[in-house]
């Protein structure tokens, strides 16, 4: 091993370090308690829009049809602490057509509702932009496109694997999550 080897895996190990720390320090309020903001989606957690200081639960109707996305977060029903202390809890809502959704895609919608993670699975970006003529999820970064009819595939870009998607149900009329995100939230880092 040459001594520039040894530098660019020392490099590589510091910046994993590094990221393991922040997410660490993001997820521990103080010793021996769990921060309430920071827990990953539960079952039984309402969905409410990014931004809306009202909190209140949405609906599938909430969603256009057909995109673009909508931002949310998940809020714990009971507390209404909202589980917005960490980026990788962000949300991205989509409602389409369930007639054109995988089946294992639509086994995990509600109401043609699906939801995957807004963390982009190459570089940690957060997949913002809607393509209203492929109806594609992109990541802006990169250019990576994702598909929330199949599964969040990614169809183009360079990112590794498909964006974790969050499966749903519906409670007394409101977006409820049925169960974990489906793998973990994470990224590549180069």
């Amino acid at each position: 091993m040459g001594p520039f080897d040894y530098c660019a895996g020392r490099r590589t190990l510091l910046k994993a370090g590094f990221a393991l720390g922040i997410e660490l320090t993001l997820a521990t309020a103080s010793p021996g308690q769990e921060n309430p903001a920071t827990i990953r989606p539960r079952e039984g957690d309402l969905l409410v829009r990014d931004e809306d200081s009202s909190t209140s639960p949405l609906t599938p109707a909430d969603i256009p049809l057909g995109g673009p996305q909508l931002m949310a977060w998940p809020m714990d029903p009971a507390t209404k602490a909202l589980r917005s202390g960490t980026r990788f809890n962000r949300v991205m809502l989509v409602r389409l057509d369930t007639a054109q959704l995988t089946e294992e895609t639509r086994s995990r919608s509600a109401d043609g509702v699906v939801a995957y993670t807004a963390i982009c699975t190459h570089s940690g970006c957060e997949v913002v932009d809607w393509t209203s003529d492929a109806q594609q999820l992109v990541c802006a970064c990169h250019n990576s496109r994702f598909e929330p009819r199949d599964g969040g595939k990614v169809v183009d870009g360079p990112a590794p694997r498909m964006l974790p998607a969050l499966p749903l149900k519906i409670v007394e009329g409101k977006l409820v999550v049925a169960k974990p995100f489906t793998a973990r939230i994470g990224f590549v880092q180069d």
